[in-house]
């Protein structure tokens, strides 16, 4: 349970907790919020808002209206952190943003690092853009601008420019001496990046490490000279994967001559893996980059494509029972046992599918060949055919007091579930070699083709089974 120092709508000191049990903001809090807002009671809005973190007001945004959102920026002015916008969905962030005024918006990227001014600046449209970088103190202004060069979801975009530089003749005494005078630094940095004459990075520095160190030590002499330096081309996925492999805290970003440009830190990184993964999640399931705060109307608009790809589907396993209608109104108990068969094969395919989509996401599967990873589903899919078909061949010779209908489906269990595997596994592998997305589009094939399957060697084997046709 977290406890924090609770608030109340006069000020004092005891009234509704910040927090609830679960961490999050409590509701008597977002409230204690929308009353300061109403009044215009821009000191007690402070008063509220000051013990939050960025995420934290970032939540807070969250839970009110959109012009409560505006109001509260405006109203805490110079005391709100723009950096809290970072935490926000990008359409949120959007609608936010079109009701600031440019002259709002610069102010208060003045003080914000150069890789979230370029990820809040990315979001308004040209003309607003340009305004409001002309507006940015010059540092800032020639950070940003060169920051948007740089492709989305790449490191030149993802890097900030603030950074911790020393050549490699400076001792451990004038680094930190440099440090504590330089005013001019990232607000946060774990390494001292050592480069050469010409700006090419040729070593870090940890903190701990050079803190430890006595003051007449060489730069040179601990530096560590693996630097797992990135080029701003590189796409942000690969980023996070060196981050994850290495357990690194920050990476410099190198341009193509390779000169040090930037830096990126964990705290972005950590951004890049929970959008990434969200990304996956999202189109596993069939949906687009739809937000909680999204209205009816673009939700769904965002889901009806794929709903109607599955329409298609659904025809061609309707179309494979109508050639076996002659068959089930013989025997009922097939049109019960239909089902069974299809979902079994859809939700094994589907295992097989999330396991091998992953696999390529992380680059796990660039290790091995593509034949052994197929292999292995194959061999599980036969494993546990054999387990649910005994299991459902037996309920279903109990249920109907007939044990060749036990061994009919038995049997379309294990072929379904064969083929479920053998396609969860092999269509993201052949999607990813011809360079589609397989988090896209693997999942409408594998429905299709685990439906189609179940529904015809079912009925096909019941069919000659019982001699129905």
């Amino acid at each position: 349970m977290v406890h924090e120092t609770p608030v109340t709508d006069d000020g004092s000191t005891a009234g509704p907790a910040l927090r609830n049990q679960r961490g999050d903001l409590s509701l008597r809090f977002v409230a204690a919020v929308r009353r300061a807002l109403r009044h215009d009671d821009a000191d007690r809005l402070r008063q509220l808002v000051a013990p939050l973190h960025p995420a934290d007001v970032g939540d807070l945004l969250e839970a009110l209206q959109a012009d409560e959102r505006s109001k509260l920026v405006r109203l805490l002015g110079g005391d709100f952190d723009y950096t809290a916008l970072t935490e926000l969905d990008d359409k949120l962030r959007t609608r936010l943003l079109a009701n600031l005024s440019p002259e709002e918006v610069a102010e208060g990227l003045s003080s914000v690092d150069s890789d979230d001014a370029v990820t809040i600046v990315n979001d308004l449209t040209l003309t607003r853009r340009a305004r409001v970088v002309d507006l940015l103190p010059l540092a800032v202004q020639v950070a940003v601008a060169r920051g948007l060069e740089y492709p989305d979801e790449t490191a030149g975009r993802l890097m900030q420019r603030e950074l911790m530089a020393v050549p490699p003749f400076w001792d451990v005494g004038r680094t930190i001496d440099y440090m504590r005078d330089e005013e001019d630094l990232p607000n946060a940095f774990y390494e001292v990046i050592v480069v050469d004459a010409g700006f090419h990075p040729v070593g870090t520095v940890a903190l701990d490490k050079l803190l430890r160190s006595k003051r007449p030590t060489l730069i040179s002499d601990i530096a560590e000279h693996d630097t797992h330096a990135v080029q701003t081309s590189d796409d942000q996925e690969d980023v996070a994967r060196q981050f994850e492999r290495y357990n690194l805290l920050s990476v410099p970003v190198i341009d193509e001559d390779g000169r040090l440009v930037g830096v990126i830190t964990v705290d972005d990184i950590v951004d890049v893996i929970e959008a990434e993964a969200d990304e996956d999640m999202r189109r596993l399931g069939g949906v687009g980059r739809e937000e909680t705060t999204d209205t009816v109307t673009t939700v769904a608009r965002s889901r009806i494509p794929w709903l109607m790809v599955n329409i298609g589907t659904g025809f061609a396993a309707a179309a494979v029972i109508g050639l076996f209608d002659g068959t089930i109104e013989q025997m009922v108990a097939l049109a019960v046992l239909m089902p069974i068969v299809a979902s079994m094969g859809g939700n094994a395919g589907t295992q097989a599918m999330t396991v091998t989509v992953r696999a390529i996401a992380t680059r796990e599967i660039a290790s091995r060949p593509a034949h052994m990873v197929v292999a292995r589903e194959i061999l599980v899919a036969l494993v546990n055919g054999a387990i649910v078909a005994a299991c459902v061949g037996a309920g279903a010779a109990l249920w109907f007091d007939e044990s060749s209908i036990g061994i009919v489906i038995a049997a379309a269990l294990v072929i379904n579930i064969l083929v479920a595997g053998l396609v969860g596994a092999f269509i993201p592998l052949v999607l990813d070699y011809l360079k589609i997305d397989p988090a896209v589009a693997s999942g409408v094939i594998l429905t299709a083709i685990t439906d189609v399957t179940g529904f015809f060697v079912f009925l096909a084997l019941a069919g000659w089974w019982f001699g129905l046709f």
